[in-house]
């Protein structure tokens, strides 16, 4: 059974730093796009950020640009995301997710292209 796992939430003061990580259980993260998401309680999902096969191409949503880092390393298998200057408004449940059939070597923080999710961890803001 092909699964995420992430790891790496939180309870962290606003201006504190987290790092997530996600590891695939099962299979190779190598050939895929990876994206993050977040869920705060009553709301979407959204994208946040997401990484290209290669790392070479990034996006990130404008509310987390310049404090979040999105980050693989293909000999670990294993995808991160760098928090720093967490607000209250971060806290969410934090997915992973894989994008099996990316388009050359972009990304795209569209939740209807990602096949396989994480449980999630909880990242929580607060003082």
């Amino acid at each position: 059974q092909l699964r995420l796992v992430e790891s790496g939430g939180g309870l962290v003061q606003p201006g504190g730093s987290l790092r997530l990580s996600c590891v695939p259980s099962g299979f190779s993260l190598v050939n895929s796009a990876i994206g993050w998401f977040r869920q705060a309680p009553g709301k979407e999902r959204e994208g946040i950020s997401c990484i290209s096969v290669t790392g070479t191409n990034e996006i990130y949503l404008d509310s987390v640009k310049g404090r979040f880092t999105i980050s693989r390393d293909n000999g670990k298998n294993t995808v991160y995301l760098q928090m720093n200057s967490l607000k209250p408004e971060d806290t969410a449940v934090y997915y992973c997710a894989v994008d099996w059939r990316p388009k050359w070597d972009f990304c795209t923080t569209n939740k209807v292209r990602y096949d396989t999710w994480g449980q999630g961890t909880q990242v929580t803001v607060s003082s």
